[in-house]
């Protein structure tokens, strides 16, 4: 097939989490060349009509979408899907509504918990878009009022950005809510804060398939030589800052053992139920984590991860012995 490959374009100067993409694309380009397709790159920006006329010239007659923001936002990831749906043009990975839902977390929250599934409880966001005023916690239960561990996240973007050992705070509701407001314009302009739980962290990786997606093996962020005290948390520095002791003591590790066969269990049925609850398509990666009574906690959804080949999705295939051509292959036939 002849497919075009579109990335966010990218600004000069613009940060690691950003020009990631560029390896992305290069990565799929090469799979999908292997494979016998005709693949060209292009970039996204907010001028849309340049993107809309670019890819009907070229003829495309799929989009492999790679683009993860737009104009230095991850508010806008919509934007191209959603007009890549106006054409009538099919795109791989997950539509436009579900990447929607996705990237605005509290939104995300709000219909992982109207189905059931655990997810930490949450203040905010601010600023405050009706109707995501409020928390669950204080909506559910009004005499939630106790401090307690908290960690202040972007509302829109990924990458862990603006991550950090300061995003975990030990405060209470009213207390997190002033927070909310003094750090919001750091965060990429909305945030919110969701219980801190202490545990283990998992991410659950998923490739569709003919009969349905695949729950690759699950990996573990393990924390090590944390010093005392300090937030086990996987942030920015840990995911783009090489020579970072975070990116040093945050490894990657696929050995479950055989005392955790029913916490395996439980979360490969919480990400398949992610699948279905946010109606996913191609691949995803489903972020947990897992308290001292093995509750896995569903912290994140992510519809397109990183296709990267030092990433955690290229680290899950590799582990279940899927070659990166096959899942680009697969990705591209669920798109029809």
């Amino acid at each position: 097939m002849r497919i075009a490959i579109v990335h966010h374009g990218l600004e000069t100067g613009a940060p690691p989490d950003e020009q990631d993409v560029l390896v992305q694309a290069r990565a799929v380009s090469s799979a999908l060349a292997r494979l016998g397709h005709e693949a060209e790159t292009e970039f996204c920006t907010l001028d849309l009509e340049r993107i809309r006329q670019k890819l009907i010239e070229s003829g495309a007659e799929l989009v492999f979408n790679l683009v993860e923001t737009m104009n230095g936002t991850g508010r806008l990831i919509h934007i191209f899907p959603a007009l890549l749906d106006a054409m009538g043009l099919r795109y791989t990975g997950s539509a436009s509504l579900a990447i929607l839902a996705t990237s605005n977390k509290v939104i995300g929250k709000r219909i992982l918990s109207a189905a059931g599934m655990a997810t930490p409880e949450w203040i905010g966001p601010f600023p405050e878009d009706a109707p995501l005023t409020f928390s669950r916690a204080l909506e559910l239960d009004k005499g939630v009022r106790d401090e307690g561990l908290w960690i202040i996240k972007s509302l829109w973007e990924h990458a862990s950005i603006g991550l950090d050992e300061g995003s975990v705070v030990s405060a209470s509701p009213s207390e997190v809510s002033r927070m909310l407001r003094e750090r919001a314009d750091r965060l990429g302009g909305a945030c919110f804060a969701e219980r801190y739980i202490e545990g283990r962290e998992f991410n659950l990786s998923l490739l569709s398939g003919k009969h349905g997606p695949e729950v690759l093996p699950a990996a573990e962020i393990l924390f090590t030589d944390f010093p005392a005290g300090t937030p086990k948390i996987v942030g920015y520095r840990a995911k783009w800052d090489e020579t970072s002791n975070a990116w040093q003591n945050t490894p990657r590790n696929f050995s479950v053992t055989e005392s955790d066969g029913e916490l395996a269990r439980r979360l490969e049925e919480a990400a398949l139920r992610c699948w279905e609850v946010f109606n996913l398509r191609g691949y995803a990666r489903v972020d947990f984590r897992v308290d001292a009574a093995g509750i896995p906690w569903v912290l994140e959804v992510n519809t397109n991860p990183c296709l990267s080949p030092d990433a955690g999705f290229a680290a899950a295939l590799d582990r279940a012995g899927i070659p990166f051509d096959a899942a680009v292959q697969r990705i591209v036939e669920n798109s029809f």
